[in-house]
């Protein structure tokens, strides 16, 4: 053939994904192998799961994975499964999660609660249409950040970011990787870094609200782009939002600096990572196997609380289960809300916050 007739040929346009929910009700995850050497995609179809190195989504465009060498991958901003592994039932797997935190970070009962459920929420956060943040303040030496390590290794592809990356970072990392945001040093200094951060937890906790900003062209045209930006958000901060609506969003505990006690450790130790990565590939079976299973539940709600915390309830309400549970987390929820600290009762006879 021709070098003419070879440049005339059609060229298949193909684009990284990482996750992708088709039409025929597959699930698809971008997974990373365990030498960290290569990606792939992990393809669950009719009750099985087998290694694809690309696929055809609904809309015709045919996907391919990240690789391992892109530098987001690479340096663990984002972290992945490395296949699928069972597990017993989901209470099981609530007490693992529980087991895993408590060995390494202190909260008190009713959070840890939260906590729990919150990770389960997180790898099929995609199944809902709001979303709570989850959020620890303190001052230095609290253990907010080792909130964040801890919890964040186990949630749906952690995206890791601080108070001194680029906000436009964040916009980019969430519209094109997804996943939960982990967010330490949330104060942002700047107003400006201030005010997009505001925007991003804003708008991210409803589906089908983007962040919309100007991007500067090659004729250097301005041209507005849309940044998908919802997603489950852990915060870690020292002080408060100044808006209100903002912290009604969060789910929130006060770390206070305190001895560790004797079993806990100091560092994290060298056994971590492996231990997080096999709780994250239960929590991509439990996704695979309970994804399409879930949406909001308003029958389980209380209506003589406010609409906005039975707004930030019901998603972490409708994937638990067991009664019992279910019970005490709502309990938990009222206990932790942020909109409690600014508001004397959250009953709806006192009006809407």
């Amino acid at each position: 053939m021709s070098a003419a007739k070879k440049r005339r040929q059609p060229t298949v346009r193909v684009t990284p994904a990482t996750s992708a929910i088709l039409s025929n009700g597959s699930v698809i995850e971008l997974v990373r192998t365990l030498d960290r050497s290569a990606t792939r995609f992990a393809l669950w179809e009719q009750g099985t799961c087998r290694p694809v190195e690309w696929f055809v989504d609904d809309a015709g465009r045919v996907r391919v994975p990240f690789q391992a060498d892109n530098s987001l991958i690479a340096n663990e901003v984002v972290l992945l499964p490395s296949w699928h592994e069972a597990y017993d039932s989901q209470q099981d797997l609530l007490s693992e999660i529980h087991t895993f935190i408590s060995t390494y970070v202190a909260l008190s009962e009713s959070f840890a609660r939260i906590v729990r459920a919150y990770v389960l929420l997180t790898w099929v956060f995609d199944a809902f249409n709001e979303l709570p943040y989850l959020r620890v303040q303190g001052d230095f030496g609290s253990g907010k950040t080792r909130f964040l390590q801890v919890v964040g290794p186990i949630c749906y592809r952690p995206l890791f970011a601080s108070g001194a990356s680029s906000t436009s970072a964040v916009f980019h990392l969430l519209d094109s990787i997804g996943g939960t945001l982990i967010v330490d040093e949330a104060d942002f200094r700047f107003s400006d870094e201030t005010a997009d951060m505001a925007k991003v937890l804003n708008n991210g906790n409803i589906r089908g609200m983007p962040v919309l900003r100007a991007q500067v062209m090659r004729q250097r045209e301005f041209e507005p782009r849309a940044f998908a930006v919802f997603s489950p958000k852990l915060v870690a901060m020292r002080g408060r939002y100044a808006d209100r609506g903002l912290e009604s969003r969060f789910l929130t505990e006060t770390m206070r600096t305190s001895r560790l006690s004797d079993d806990m450790p100091v560092h994290l130790p060298s056994s971590f990572p492996r231990a997080a990565l096999d709780l994250r590939n239960k929590l991509l079976r439990y996704r695979f196997d309970t994804w399409a299973k879930h949406s909001p539940n308003e029958t389980l709600l209380d209506r003589t609380y406010a609409p906005r915390l039975n707004q930030v309830a019901l998603p972490l309400l409708s994937i638990i289960e067991d009664e019992d549970e279910r019970a005490a987390l709502y309990e938990a929820i009222v206990e932790h809300a942020a909109i409690t600290h600014l508001q004397d009762d959250y009953i709806w006879e006192c009006g809407d916050p």
